[in-house]
């Protein structure tokens, strides 16, 4: 089953299988199915067709979801790169932008990879 652009698993129950929507998270998905009055255990493949129509109408009447808010929030991103705020320059350089510590984490990102912690001595061959 395919809405608004993304394949829905149909072994999960419909209040898990709308989580795959870019956009929907479980609160979300909720208020979606208690509008669309379908049970949150029933599984996606016992879904009737006027139902998937129902949830197809809502989703695409009053939730931004999949392109149209990848697209908003790759907007705000550039917006603030724009205005090299703090959190746009952070963005623009791939680190935290959100107070995170960067000493320890975020090593692989910040390209300090280390393989192994050694003891910090060279071990000096015997003759």
């Amino acid at each position: 089953m395919r809405i608004v652009g993304v394949n829905i698993p149909d072994n999960k129950m419909i209040e898990i299988a709308l989580t795959y929507v870019h956009g929907v998270g479980r609160v979300s998905a909720r208020d979606i199915l208690t509008k669309a009055k379908i049970a949150y255990d029933k599984h996606a493949k016992d879904l009737s067709a006027d139902e998937v129509n129902v949830l197809k109408k809502i989703l695409e009447k009053e939730y931004r979801v999949e392109g149209e808010l990848r697209q908003i929030v790759r907007q705000n991103i550039s917006r603030l790169k724009d205005i090299q705020s703090y959190r746009g320059t952070r963005h623009s350089r791939n680190l935290p932008a959100r107070g995170q510590r960067t000493k320890s984490n975020s090593r692989t990102v910040r390209g300090n990879v280390r393989r192994t912690a050694g003891s910090g001595k060279r071990k000096v061959e015997l003759k």
